[in-house]
C-alpha cells in the first residue's frame, strides 16, 4: 500500500465528524478543448490526434543508459529491441488495448464489442487497461470490470491536464473506497490531454506508481532514430517527448524503478509527417483509410522489433444505442476487420498494460509463454450470495446513489456527497439496511463481502478456477480467435444497467449534454 495514501484512508475511515464537500463541477460543457502545453491537436481529432513532426530525437533525448548495470526484471534501458535480448521472432506481438475517461454502460459495451468474442492463443478472453476519471463514472461497474481480470489506471479525478497532487492521489482513494480496488493493484497512471509535467512525473514516483503511459512514440518503427522504445525504466530518464515537454530529457529527470510504456503512434502515408494516436478512427471520415494506416503500422512492428501496437480509444466514440447519436457501424467494423486479420498472425496477443509489463520485467521466448502467469485467465470461485463485482452474485446488493448531478452505484455504501479532490472520502450515508465496509487491505475485491463485513479468504490458497489453454510445443497454438466478419451487429454480452432509473431519457435537464463531455463524445474532448 502506498503509504502516502495511508494517513489519508484510514482518518477519514474512523472519524465520524468528516465535513462532506461540494460536489465537484461537472466540468466544462463548453466543449472547448483547452489549451495544451504538450502540442496544437486538430479540431475533431482524437486525444494525441492527427499531428505532424517527431516528438522527441536522439539529440533532443541526450539518453545515455548503461545496459551492464541495467538488468531485469528491476531496470530497463530505452531499447527499440526486445528484452531480455530476445530475437524479434522469439517474442510475441502485443496489441496493448487501452481505454480513458468515465466508466459507464456505453463505454463498457464498446469495449466489449472488441474484446468479449476473442481468445488469445491461450484460450483467454484478452484483458485491457481502463484510465479511469470520476465525474459520471459508475462505481459498481469499476469493480465489475476490475474483477473480470482488466487493470484499472490513474486518469485524475475530474480530466483536469497537469494534474495537481490531489487529482491524482484522490482518484486512487475513491476507486478504492467506491470500487473496492486495492490500492496496490492501481499502479498505471495516463495524464489527461496527455498533458503532464516534470512535476507529475516526480509525483507519481513518490507516489509509488509502477509506470506511466503519457509519453508518446511519433517516429515510426522502422525509420533511423525512432523513439518507438519497448517500455522502459527510467533510472537514466526519459527518452520520448523530449521535443515537447520542458526540462524532461537529456537525463535531468530520473525516477529509478517506476517505468514509461510509450503510447506508439499509428502513421499514415506521410510517415513521421502524419502521427496519429488516440481514436486514430476519428482523424479521417473514411474508415478503409484508417484500416490501411493501422495494418501498415503494424507490419512495421511485426516484421521489425515487435515493439507493442497501441489501439488507445475513447470508448464512447465507438458506443452502440447512444441517445440522439448515430451508431458507428463502420468504425466498430474498421476495427474489428482489423484485430481479425492481426489475429491471423502467429504470436499476436492483446494485452493489458499490465500484462505487458509483466512480460517485458521476465521476458521468455514464444515457447514459454505457458510460464507467464499474467498472460493466463482465472475466474475466481465465489458462489456466495455478496457484493463482490460479480454480476450473478450481487442481484439485488447494489446501493444506488442518487446524487443530482449523476447517480451511480457501489457495493461499499453511498458517500453523503460525490468524491473531489479535496475530499475524496466522504463519510458514508448510511442507508436503513446498515453501513457498508471498506475493502480491507487483507483481503481481495471477489471475496470480500462489504455487507457481512467478511473476507472469505485471506490466504493464498483462495480458489480460483484455472480456464487457460497449455501452449504446445514450440509455440504451437499461437494464433488467437476473433470474431472472423468484423461483423459490429453482434451483441456478445448483456447490455449494462448501470442504475435504476438509468436510461437516457430520466436524466435531469442538461444532463445528457454533461455526461456527453465527460466520458469524451464531444469532438472537442479527450
Amino acid at each position: 500500500m502506498r503509504a502516502s495514501l495511508v494517513p489519508i484512508i484510514l482518518a477519514a475511515a474512523s472519524s465520524s465528524a468528516l465535513v462532506a464537500a461540494h460536489s465537484a463541477h461537472p466540468g466544462d460543457l463548453h466543449g472547448c478543448r483547452p489549451l495544451q502545453k504538450r502540442q496544437a491537436i486538430p479540431a475533431g481529432g482524437g486525444e494525441g490526434g492527427a499531428s505532424s513532426g517527431p516528438a522527441s530525437s536522439p539529440q533532443s533525448a541526450g539518453y545515455s543508459c548503461d545496459a551492464n548495470s541495467c538488468k531485469l526484471p528491476k531496470c530497463q534501458c530505452a531499447s527499440i529491441t526486445p528484452p531480455g535480448g530476445l530475437k524479434p521472432t522469439d517474442v510475441p506481438q502485443f496489441i496493448v488495448f487501452t481505454a480513458d475517461d468515465a466508466v459507464q454502460s456505453y463505454t463498457i459495451n464498446a469495449v466489449n464489442q472488441f474484446l468479449a468474442q476473442r481468445k488469445n492463443p491461450n484460450g483467454c478472453q484478452p484483458k485491457m487497461t481502463y484510465f479511469v476519471s470520476l465525474n459520471y463514472t459508475n462505481y459498481s461497474m469499476v469493480t465489475d470490470w476490475y474483477v473480470a481480470g482488466n487493470e484499472i489506471a490513474d486518469h485524475t479525478m475530474t480530466h483536469v491536464g497537469d494534474a495537481p497532487v490531489n487529482e491524482i492521489d484522490g482518484n486512487i482513494i475513491a476507486l478504492n473506497s467506491l470500487s473496492g480496488i486495492p490500492i496496490s493493484e492501481i499502479q498505471g497512471f495516463r495524464a489527461p490531454y496527455l498533458n503532464y509535467s516534470v512535476n507529475t512525473m516526480q509525483h507519481l514516483k513518490d507516489a509509488g506508481f509502477t509506470y506511466d503511459s503519457s509519453t508518446t512514440s511519433a517516429t515510426p518503427a522502422n525509420m533511423s532514430g525512432t523513439d518507438a522504445y519497448w517500455p522502459y525504466t527510467l533510472d537514466s530518464g526519459f527518452a520520448n517527448d523530449c521535443l515537447s515537454v520542458p526540462g524532461l530529457c537529456q537525463g535531468k529527470v530520473k525516477l529509478p524503478g517506476m517505468w514509461e510504456i510509450p503510447m506508439y503512434g499509428i502513421f499514415d502515408e506521410k510517415q513521421a509527417a502524419g502521427v496519429h494516436l488516440m481514436d486514430p478512427w476519428l482523424d479521417d471520415a473514411n474508415p478503409d483509410n484508417v484500416l490501411n494506416w493501422m495494418k501498415s503500422t503494424f507490419l512495421t512492428h511485426y516484421n521489425g522489433n515487435r515493439q507493442p501496437f497501441g489501439l488507445y480509444t475513447h470508448p464512447i466514440h465507438l458506443a452502440m444505442g447512444y441517445p440522439g447519436l448515430a451508431d458507428p457501424v463502420a468504425l466498430v467494423k474498421m476495427v474489428n476487420a482489423f484485430l481479425d486479420w492481426a489475429q491471423q498472425m502467429q504470436g499476436v496477443w492483446i494485452v493489458s498494460n499490465a500484462q505487458l509489463l509483466s512480460y517485458v520485467q521476465n521476458p521468455v521466448p514464444i515457447s514459454n509463454l505457458n510460464s507467464v502467469a499474467a498472460l493466463g485467465c482465472t475466474t475466481p470461485s465465489v458462489s456466495d450470495k455478496i457484493c463482490n463485482g460479480m454480476v450473478p452474485n450481487q442481484l439485488g446488493l447494489l446501493q444506488n446513489c442518487p446524487f443530482s448531478d449523476f447517480p451511480f452505484t457501489t457495493c461499499y455504501g453511498c458517500p453523503a456527497s460525490p468524491p473531489t479532490p479535496t475530499n475524496p472520502l466522504p463519510p458514508q450515508a448510511v442507508a436503513s439496511g446498515g453501513a457498508r465496509h471498506r475493502l480491507p487491505a487483507n483481503c481481495s475485491t471477489p471475496f470480500w463481502d462489504p455487507i457481512g463485513n467478511k473476507c472469505l479468504c485471506t490466504s493464498s490458497s483462495c480458489q480460483f478456477n484455472d480456464q487457460t489453454r497449455p501452449i504446445g510445443p514450440n509455440g504451437a497454438n499461437l494464433t488467437g480467435g476473433g470474431t472472423g466478419t468484423g461483423d459490429s451487429n453482434t451483441s456478445p454480452t448483456s447490455i449494462y444497467t448501470p442504475f435504476k432509473s438509468g436510461v437516457a431519457h430520466n436524466f435531469p435537464e442538461g444532463l445528457l449534454v454533461a455526461l456527453m463531455v465527460a466520458i469524451g463524445f464531444s469532438s472537442m474532448m479527450f
